[in-house]
């Protein structure tokens, strides 16, 4: 992979030669109405970095009131004359609006999910060079999914992140073209399906098989289902990718797939997580996506491996991407290294320190969540984000289970939201209630145990311990925080570190596994600004055990 997000193709799920990357130097100001104009006084951002991060060159919290215009030029190369053009954002948030010369392109809302515009019948003809104004607000609204951002960043609650914080690119496209590819598999046999054609061929180990449309599809679609002699299967422990390429007319892509199996079958007298037809223990961390200088953003798509490398080097094969979705970058990392992620869902509406933190302590763990208060905007909200979610990362091997809601954040008729999850995806593990608040459907048991011993009895479901441990270790010259630092226990050094979460996985976690203990979640990957609970520094510069 580049060393740079400039030279790094954002999207290797479904790669054409020709693009262009948008990243690095834009002009960048400050308004207080929304105007498409760019400020005279304006200065510069270096894209995909937040203005709030070091690497953005601006370095400042946006105000809610804010409204932030990004601004540069462009130039479409000669070879990609006659060709359709497409503008992509990895993701803005909260709100954006997208100008091209001065002509509206449209606009887009939430701040995780990519988001794209043809931008074709907005050049202005005889020109060569181009303008795309950027206009974005982060007023960190709830009824937005956000995450862990707060403006009174403390403890849990981190820095906010607003405006453009992944990947902007060009891409030319035929008129007809292939406009998203979905993957389905068993472990000897794989469906692709290329939306946006009704025609074409699949190329796989020199092996050439044709399209068929599909025509009871709402928009066009042609599939093939190829069955895969002396299957390869993947697993952290040897993770097989199979590369292919799709043609349609004029249009080809490049992708890859993995055959891998999820069940939940009865072994040693307990339901098991498996993994290929059998039992698997994930054995995880907690891993948040923040970083000391680009806060959501890492200074290199690198980064990403070598997060994923540390943690495989300490004996780790899964990561809980928490309440973030990552560039896609992240997750091709985590198919082509060996790494199962545990996704969540990112989280609206408000969190309430009483209801979702302070109940749960005194043993109250199961409340109805029927009759929740959250406004129907905001579920509407959250339940398309999540399909929205499952949507773009649906071909990625290594995501192996789905989080809906986390410790009873924003929580509202879990039940109708594991069954509307299950529905558009059966082929993963569903957490629908991660910690507490549990009601009656989900695909295991799932808790969260902190200040006391791991102690849990198995149910008629699978045991996942999806948060524990988070012992803290703050390092000299590694902090990064407030005048406090947080975490769930306090060790004195890296040695007491070292000693006391041996002593938590042999005296707790592993007699677990023999009642059914199918995963577990340790807190966390990384030291994150007040929270010095980390297996590495926020700088990643030393690991701690």
């Amino acid at each position: 992979m580049a060393g740079n997000w400039s030279d790094t193709y954002p999207r290797p799920q479904l790669v054409r030669n020709e693009w262009m990357s948008l990243d690095g130097e834009w002009r960048f100001g400050i308004k207080k109405t929304v105007e498409s104009g760019m400020p005279q006084d304006a200065g510069k951002i270096n894209v995909p970095f937040c203005p709030e991060s070091k690497l953005s060159g601006f370095c400042r919290r946006i105000r809610p009131d804010d409204v932030m215009l990004y601004g540069r030029s462009f130039t479409v190369p000669e070879e990609w004359a006659g060709k359709r053009l497409i503008l992509h954002l990895g993701a803005v948030d909260q709100v954006a609006s997208v100008y091209i010369d001065g002509k509206k392109a449209g606009s887009h809302e939430g701040g995780y999910l990519p988001f794209s515009f043809d931008i074709t019948e907005l050049l202005k003809e005889g020109e060569d060079l181009h303008s795309v104004i950027v206009e974005a607000r982060d007023s960190l609204d709830h009824k937005y999914p956000w995450g862990k951002q707060k403006f009174r960043n403390k403890g849990m609650w981190y820095t906010p992140v607003s405006g453009i914080w992944q990947s902007v690119w060009l891409e030319p496209v035929p008129e007809r073209h292939i406009t998203s590819l979905k993957i389905e598999n068993g472990t000897d046999w794989v469906k692709i399906s290329a939306y946006g054609v009704r025609e074409g061929c699949v190329e796989l180990a020199g092996q050439s098989y044709e399209l068929e449309n599909t025509p009871d599809m709402a928009k066009p679609c042609a599939s093939v289902r190829i069955q895969i002699d002396d299957p390869e299967l993947w697993s952290p422990e040897n993770p097989h990718l199979y590369e292919f390429s799709v043609t349609s007319g004029e249009d080809t892509v490049r992708s890859y797939f993995a055959l891998r199996t999820l069940s939940i079958e009865y072994k040693k007298g307990q339901p098991r997580l498996c993994l290929n037809g059998e039992p698997y223990f994930f054995n995880g961390v907690l891993d948040q996506g923040y970083w000391h200088d680009g806060i959501y953003t890492p200074s290199s798509p690198d980064k990403y491996a070598e997060d994923i490398m540390a943690m495989k080097s300490l004996g780790y094969n899964t990561l809980r991407k928490h309440i973030k979705i990552e560039p896609e970058l992240y997750y091709y990392e985590c198919d082509r290294l060996g790494m199962v992620v545990f996704q969540d869902m990112v989280n609206n509406s408000d969190y309430s320190f009483f209801r979702d933190s302070a109940i749960p302590v005194t043993g109250i763990k199961k409340i109805s969540d029927k009759k929740s208060k959250i406004d129907p905007e905001n579920r509407r909200i959250f339940l398309d984000h999540m399909e929205g979610t499952v949507r773009h990362l649906y071909n990625h091997p290594c995501i192996c289970y789905w989080t809906i809601f986390n410790e009873g954040w924003g929580q509202f008729d879990a039940d109708a939201a594991y069954d509307r999850l299950k529905a558009f995806d059966s082929s993963r593990f569903i957490d629908s209630t991660s910690g507490w608040f549990w009601q009656n459907k989900s695909d295991v048991d799932s808790y969260h145990v902190y200040f006391k011993k791991v102690d849990l009895e198995p149910g008629i479901r699978p045991m996942v311990l999806s948060e524990f441990g988070g012992y803290s270790c703050k390092l000299p010259g590694y902090y990064y925080g407030g005048a406090k630092d947080y975490g769930y226990r306090r060790c004195k050094d890296m040695e007491s570190l070292k000693r006391d979460i041996e002593k938590l996985y042999s005296e707790e976690i592993e007699p677990l596994k023999a009642k059914g203990l199918c995963a577990a979640i340790y807190t966390q990957l990384s030291d994150v600004e007040d929270e010095t609970n980390g297996l590495l520094t926020y700088d990643r510069e030393v690991k701690k055990i």
